[in-house]
């Protein structure tokens, strides 16, 4: 019997399942924020806040258990200074999982695995401000290649000898076929004699 044990199978090894776990409860604590699978999400979940725990403890010993599942020291660090400071008060929860629509390819149901109380506002802003940036920067960029498109045409237009352009001649109005009707002059044939 199965009594006791935590934790899903996830249809895998156990090898695949435990670094499969690793990297995505890294991506959480690194980006604060993953979308996955619902049922990936809530054991996701469920090992990030046994970390977040670990770095509240402070201990060497809880340093080093984290040590030996994080992949990246930077999130290490990140877990016994920054989370451990942001969660002090807060006993457990220290992430939710929200539903989102399933997945289009597969029809998996998918989820966002994301931490309480992460700053979000600044991020938007930070969007914002890349946006305009980048629309500015589009902008300097089509005036620069219509300026060398219309020096280009001066050159190539301008004689070997001078650095003059020479002026464009007037074009001729099109004749229409009325006009040209109207135009011609009925000759009278002369007679033979």
């Amino acid at each position: 019997m199965r009594h006791q044990k935590s934790g899903k199978k996830l249809g895998r090894t156990s090898a695949h399942r435990k670094a499969l776990l690793r990297n995505m409860v890294t991506s959480l604590l690194k980006h604060e924020r993953i979308v996955t699978t619902a049922v990936k999400a809530r054991e996701v979940g469920r090992v990030a806040e046994r970390m977040i725990t670990l770095g509240k403890r402070g201990t060497l010993h809880a340093r080093r258990q984290t040590i030996a599942f994080i992949e990246s020291g930077e999130v290490v660090k990140r877990i016994f200074s920054v989370y451990a400071e942001r969660y002090r008060n807060r006993d457990g929860g220290y992430t939710r999982v929200i539903k989102l629509e399933p997945r289009s390819g597969d029809n998996a149901p998918m989820a966002i695995v994301e931490l309480v109380d992460r700053p979000v506002e600044a991020k938007d802003s930070d969007k914002k401000q890349a946006k305009a940036d980048a629309k500015q920067v589009k902008t300097d960029a089509k005036q620069a290649k219509a300026e060398t498109r219309k020096t280009k045409t001066e050159t190539m237009k301008a004689k070997p000898g001078t650095g003059k352009a020479k002026p464009k001649k007037a074009a001729a109005p099109k004749k229409s076929a009325s006009t040209t009707a109207k135009k011609k002059v009925e000759v009278p044939k002369e007679e033979k004699e």
